[in-house]
């Protein structure tokens, strides 16, 4: 019951937060939007407010948002409440709103597993040695704690690090504390493009902090984790990775195992996972936004719009490949959990 209630919850905000952003874009630029409905399909419930219907659907594996204009075969409104005659940069805008939602989204969800369990921050604390290094040649051992820099003290790794980046090749005395014993030792920073390294990793801790630093640190992730995964994706196209992609039963298993653990373990899959919609949605694949930021940007570039119809006719058959793709992954999943 726990795997089925984090499910819903985990797939609904997802779904959610990326429709949403949609929607608030496009009545920010004056669209009519028409219906706001998380899942495809038949319709199971709905309800309208104002001018808008906002709906559940019968297949949970995403949303959508109905603006005026959008098809080319809907009656014609009038432009000014038509997404069909925007500007390309605010049809862009509303376009890639639903992305951007989900890295907001696990910016914020990452800030509170931050404020609440710590920042993970490295300390001055040697937690590993490389081999063949600077650092091995001069003595130092994991459970140091670097304390001063030629008789300067370092208080944080920052201090630390700049402290060696700034002075490659020089000679500088680590002092250094071990065992409730202080020790001097010489090192000489490797010059590497022009930054002192001596090769070695610190200990990381997790640190409290406020709101402005959890925010900070939510960026920092989000960023480095999106850059994480497009390498894998590089890696993946050319070889030198294994096509290992995960389906809805793949993820319904992670987020279930993630529930049992507790709430920051199923808080990180969740960040993880939006940011993993949110950079899919921007792949210039048919159906999703980034074919559509595509196609915009063609129209930016030339100053011609694509054919309303060829247009369609694209997304609806990318759309059907995706669903196909969607079917053999899952299959997948199930022969891997049933080995």
């Amino acid at each position: 019951m726990l795997t089925v209630v984090a499910v819903i919850v985990v797939f609904g905000l997802l779904i959610f937060i990326h429709e949403l952003g949609h929607f608030l874009v496009a009545k920010r630029a004056g669209i009519l939007v028409h219906e706001f409905a998380l899942g495809f399909g038949p319709r199971l419930a709905g309800i309208r407010r104002g001018e808008t219907e906002y709906t559940l659907r019968a297949v949970p594996l995403g949303g959508f948002v109905r603006f005026a204009g959008m098809d080319p075969k809907e009656e014609e409104y009038d432009p000014a409440r038509s997404y069909r005659y925007k500007s390309v940069r605010q049809r862009m805008g509303v376009i890639a709103a639903g992305p951007l939602a989900n890295f907001f989204l696990a910016i914020v969800l990452l800030a509170v597993i931050f404020m609440v369990q710590g920042l993970p921050t490295p300390t001055t604390v040697v937690k590993t040695v490389l081999p063949d290094r600077p650092a091995a040649a001069a003595g130092l051992q994991q459970g140091d704690r670097i304390v001063a820099v030629d008789g300067r003290q370092v208080g944080n790794w920052e201090q630390l690090v700049t402290e060696i980046s700034t002075r490659p090749g020089e000679t500088l005395i680590l002092t250094v504390e071990r065992e409730g014993e202080r020790l001097d030792l010489p090192v000489v920073p490797e010059n590497e493009s022009g930054v002192g390294k001596i090769g070695f990793a610190p200990d990381i801790q997790p640190v409290r902090v406020g709101l402005f630093k959890a925010l900070a640190g939510g960026v920092q992730y989000t960023v480095q984790i999106t850059l994480l995964i497009v390498s894998f994706l590089g890696q993946m196209i050319t070889g030198h990775a294994p096509a290992d992609v995960g389906g809805p039963v793949r993820i319904v298993a992670e987020i279930g195992t993630a529930a049992q653990l507790g709430l920051m373990p199923l808080l990180q899959l969740a960040a993880f996972l939006s940011i993993n919609v949110g950079l899919f949605n921007l792949l210039p694949i048919p159906a999703l936004d980034g074919s559509r930021l595509m196609f915009l940007s063609w129209e930016g570039l030339t100053r011609r719009p694509v054919n309303p119809e060829r247009e369609g006719m694209f997304h609806l058959v990318g759309f059907a490949l995706l669903l196909l793709l969607i079917v053999v992954i899952t299959y997948n999943d199930i022969a891997q959990l049933m080995m």
